[in-house]
């Protein structure tokens, strides 16, 4: 017990190996399917979460936009399944069988070229990863390369998810407009609405996210990890060090974007529909606030911040549905303004420090000396008899 309880202390991957216990193990077995679904939900949301602690935490880079990232990825996914729901023979009451339902409504008579490469799901995986990361690539580029950054970066990637929200809402016949891609049912022909594919799904994406925590964990423990502080702290040195800034910027910045991508893609497959509502700059911001609640400096940290957000946010909109989001604003000013490191700050300021306090004073306790070994009882020899005395019968007294 006393090496487990020092393992949890000084070890780095204590916390993720609890984490994995919590999500593989006790949600499962005390979650219904429905709330399970609601969990896998959330935990698609921990990718973008994850991405802002390299992003913002490390990098120093707050960006206000990693909902458009997470929507093309939720959008690339949303294709493909649209596509397999669109053969000939269930759209066959359509004006134009084997079309998507919206391109038939907006008056489209043949698929448009640049959504024939989605029928391959081999194609929609790099597609999932590639598309946030070239669009990253360009913003960070053109950004990052003329030393824009802080205030105005956030602005920017703000516009941007207005820009992409306006553009899918007003290109109704190639994206599904407002009410965005629906009645997403199966891939390659497997029902992804059963309960036991929504358990595989929540396996799936629960592997996926501790995958992408280890790869982070890479990085940070790399050199280019190590630069990414420096560059957050004191950026000046760096470049004066012949270090190119931008370059490592723009590498931090397309990996958030894969990420936030890998998590649009699971959004999709365990909700069934994509929508620009994801994409624009509120979900956005509330993305940045999972980082924030969980800590932004800590990966296992920022997953719990998204799970108690959004538990929060089930929570208060079942229970009070004329005051959710009041209760919202508090908690995110109560838990911001009570803990600035958020969840994972709370573990290294308080409750760390003083198991190592009992740890070192259990350890300077001096040790009790051992008893002293237990000895059998004896029985005392009897006394020789007087020489001359007989050894049988009485002896009685001596005569003069």
């Amino acid at each position: 017990m006393q090496k487990l309880r020092q393992w949890l202390i000084t070890s780095d991957l204590a916390s993720i190996a609890i984490l994995a216990i919590v999500i593989l193990v006790v949600m499962p077995l005390t979650a219904d399917i429905f709330r399970l679904n609601l969990i896998g939900k959330y935990l698609s949301y921990a990718f973008v979460a994850v991405g802002l602690v390299m992003l913002w935490g490390y990098g120093g880079i707050l960006s206000l936009g990693q909902g458009v990232f997470f929507g093309l990825g939720g959008y690339a996914m949303a294709m493909f399944l649209k596509l397999e729901a669109s053969d000939p023979e269930t759209t066959k009451i359509q004006s134009t069988p084997g079309i998507p339902d919206f391109m038939d409504w907006n008056q489209l008579t043949a698929l448009p070229t640049w959504w024939e490469p989605f029928h391959s799901l081999t194609f929609t995986i790099v597609a999932v990863m590639a598309v946030p990361a070239i669009l990253a690539f360009i913003i960070g580029f053109a950004m990052f390369k003329r030393r824009v950054g802080g205030v105005y970066f956030a602005i920017i990637t703000q516009a941007v998810a207005l820009i992409l929200t306006v553009l899918i809402i007003g290109q109704q016949g190639y994206t599904g407009g407002v009410n965005g891609m629906t009645d997403l049912k199966t891939m390659h022909g497997w029902d992804i609405r059963d309960d036991s594919s929504k358990y595989i799904l929540y396996y799936a994406n629960a592997i996926l996210l501790f995958a992408a925590i280890f790869v982070c964990r890479m990085v940070q423990r790399s050199k280019a990890g190590t630069l990414l502080l420096a560059m957050r702290d004191k950026e000046d040195r760096v470049r004066f060090s012949g270090y190119d800034v931008a370059n490592f910027r723009i590498f931090v910045f397309c990996l958030a974007a894969v990420l936030c991508g890998l998590g649009g893609a699971m959004f999709t497959l365990q909700v069934g529909f994509m929508s620009p509502s994801f994409v624009g700059i509120v979900p956005s911001i509330e993305m940045v606030i999972f980082a924030a609640v969980g800590g932004r400096m800590s990966l296992v940290g920022a997953v719990y911040g998204t799970l108690l957000v959004n538990f929060g946010k089930t929570y208060f909109s079942e229970s009070f549905p004329q005051l959710w989001l009041f209760l919202m604003a508090a908690l995110f000013i109560g838990v911001v303004m009570a803990f600035p490191n958020g969840l994972a700050g709370v573990w290294e300021t308080s409750v760390k420090p003083r198991l190592l306090r009992k740890r070192v004073a259990a350890a300077a306790q001096p040790k009790s000396p051992p008893p002293p070994p237990a000895t059998l009882p004896t029985t005392e020899a009897a006394p020789a008899s007087p020489s001359g005395a007989g050894t049988s019968g009485n002896v009685g007294p001596a005569t003069a």
